[in-house]
């Protein structure tokens, strides 16, 4: 059968159903697979679990099925939280979610459709770069990169890929800081002359112990 008579089949077959809401199908709550979000999280450590918070757990079209990291007790720390998390906050089991130690592993698997990226900062250029070759979009924590170039060679993979890229930035969208930026920039505190920006106190020169290698960490990635 070739496909003009495969389409023309197709049609007048499907002409013989009526489309029904989904809601008839799958009851008020149902949202179909094709509506549905399947992330993976790299990196596991505090900034990852906490972009994972509640509010992440209460969306219904949002599916987390991946985790990597390196470090191998990480792993399934987080999985028992998010499947607790998810199970309180939705009433039902959250199970099923992949554990990988290498996160180009994850990458590799088709169901996902985007990756959050809460590693150390060095990794977030290379790990964005290899999510856009893999399909995936891709929310990046902050900072985006540790350069220009390196943040010009994200942007050129998101556009050559065709992939969505958004940086996390928690100040650049919180009403408070919203509102501050609206009363400056129509003039309701007047002519602003100089601003002061605190960044802590001075660095000092690195100072840290050496510490052993933990057997659960593997420190190449």
């Amino acid at each position: 059968m070739n496909r003009r008579n495969f389409l023309r089949t197709g049609a007048l077959s499907m002409a013989a159903f009526t489309i029904l809401p989904r809601n008839v199908l799958g009851g008020t709550n149902f949202i179909a697979p094709s509506d549905q979000i399947n992330l993976g999280l790299i990196g596991c450590g505090a900034q990852g679990r906490g972009v994972l918070g509640p509010s992440f757990a209460q969306k219904p079209d949002v599916n987390l099925i991946a985790l990597a990291d390196c470090e191998s007790l990480r792993l399934p720390f987080t999985h028992n939280l998010i499947e607790t998390t998810v199970e309180t906050a939705k009433g039902q089991a959250y199970k099923g979610i992949k554990l990988y130690a290498d996160y180009k592993e994850m990458l590799a698997n088709q169901e996902i459709d985007g990756v959050i990226i809460a590693t150390p900062d060095h990794w977030h250029a290379i790990q964005t770069i290899d999510a856009c070759i893999a399909g995936k979009d891709v929310y990046v924590e902050k900072p985006m990169t540790h350069s220009i170039a390196e943040g010009r060679a994200m942007a050129n993979a998101v556009q050559k890929y065709e992939r969505v890229l958004q940086v996390g930035n928690m100040q650049r969208s919180w009403t408070k800081f919203r509102h501050a930026s609206e009363l400056v920039r129509n003039g309701y505190i007047g002519t602003v002359k100089e601003v002061k920006v605190a960044v802590g106190p001075p660095p000092v020169k690195y100072n840290l112990p050496g510490q052993p290698l933990p057997r659960t960490l593997n420190w190449e990635r």
